[in-house]
């Protein structure tokens, strides 16, 4: 699957090549469904976990902010996936956090990291997840030097602009039917821009109920 990426030239960095193949995909992917393909799959609860190549891009376009002792948030952490790649990457001496409103879901990639190789950050508490509605981010850690959203919100939601660090960014894909992948910089001075990546297709950011419900 990184072999293939890095053919396609999505992979270009060594450190996430090294980081998507230590942390085994296939350890997250519900049984039945094909780990390696590159595809989003379900994962129960009307989400899904991001296809390989949405993976290798979020994380080519953090990698910068995802150096030893940095802190990243993940918002919608699903499977744990992603989290777990934060984690390997900033290392027991930086925070990586996910946050999922539904329950289930954060029960689930806990039991799949302790199974990866970012087990070690679990127990000693550099990579943690927390049941929580991810448009409000987590709070009590931040700022972060890498945001990550792995839902399509409206609008960028404010409180995670506020957890951004300056000097930080934030991948994000906004709209509704029409969406766009937008790499938030934070300077540091305080301002903040924005730019499109590419157009992508993702699930809504939304509350659990409306998630829970959704047709």
């Amino acid at each position: 699957m990184v072999e293939q990426l890095q053919r396609y030239g999505v992979i270009r960095s060594s450190k996430v090549a090294e980081v998507m193949e230590a942390i085994d995909r296939g350890l997250f992917v519900p049984s039945g469904g094909s780990p390696y393909f590159d595809s989003p799959m379900p994962i129960g609860y009307n989400a899904t976990i991001s296809a390989p190549h949405m993976h290798a891009a979020c994380l080519e376009l953090l990698e910068k902010n995802l150096q030893p002792g940095m802190r990243a948030l993940d918002v919608g952490s699903g499977t744990g996936y992603l989290t777990a790649c934060f984690a390997l990457m900033v290392g027991s001496e930086g925070r990586a956090v996910g946050v999922e409103h539904i329950p289930e879901l954060v029960a689930t990639s806990i039991e799949n990291i302790k199974k990866s190789a970012a087990a070690p950050m679990l127990n000693d508490g550099s990579l943690s997840i927390h049941i929580a509605d991810g448009r409000e981010g987590w709070p009590e850690l931040a700022p972060y030097d890498a945001i990550h959203v792995g839902a399509a919100a409206p609008q960028i939601p404010e409180a995670l602009i506020e957890q951004l660090k300056p000097g930080g960014r934030m991948v994000i894909p906004v709209g509704t039917i029409f969406q766009e992948l937008k790499v938030v910089d934070k300077k540091l001075d305080g301002t903040v821009s924005i730019r499109d990546e590419t157009s992508v297709r993702y699930v809504p950011l939304t509350s659990k109920e409306s998630q829970l419900h959704a047709n």
